[in-house]
């Protein structure tokens, strides 16, 4: 079963977790996103799905919505085969979502287990982070140790590399 926002919700509620919540109309972009005059938007993140050149291996990758990631440099990093942007199939079969809806949230919906989440360095310094609920038509004010708890309770491991 997809987790919807509401299952997002309920996961949080279960765990304990605190967060916020600040609905809007649907964006698709990170200019979307500020174009919505939200407070803290300097405090949302950018989520990227790619894989690699054999389509064996998924990533994603949470970053400042300032930054870009040079994939070149990452895959280097994480010690991958050459990466490229995932598929708009690829994002609704692996994390159920669809284009614009991007979020670590997604990986609720691996239940393959093939997503590996990375999280830019730079983000370790924010006291919370906003990304969408498995919708985007919301966004979720979550400390980034708590969404690291939350995705670990989904089997998934949050790494940290310097994007």
């Amino acid at each position: 079963m997809t987790e919807t926002r509401q299952g997002v919700f309920d996961l949080l509620d279960k765990m304990g977790i605190p967060y916020k919540v600040t609905e809007h109309r649907a964006v698709f972009t990170i200019e979307d996103m500020e174009n919505l005059g939200m407070e803290h938007i300097e405090k949302v993140a950018k989520n990227l799905f790619v894989r690699d050149d054999k389509k064996r291996s998924y990533y994603l990758l949470v970053i400042r919505k300032d930054k870009s990631a040079n994939l070149k440099d990452v895959q280097q990093k994480i010690g991958s085969r050459r990466l490229s942007f995932a598929s708009e199939d690829d994002l609704s079969r692996r994390l159920g979502l669809l284009k614009g809806e991007v979020t670590p949230f997604g990986v609720i919906n691996d239940n393959e287990n093939v997503v590996s989440v990375f999280f830019d360095e730079d983000l370790a310094g924010f006291d919370f982070i906003g990304v969408h609920p498995n919708d985007n038509t919301a966004t979720v004010w979550i400390s980034v140790g708590d969404l690291a708890k939350v995705l670990k309770s989904v089997n998934h491991e949050a790494s940290y590399i310097r994007i």
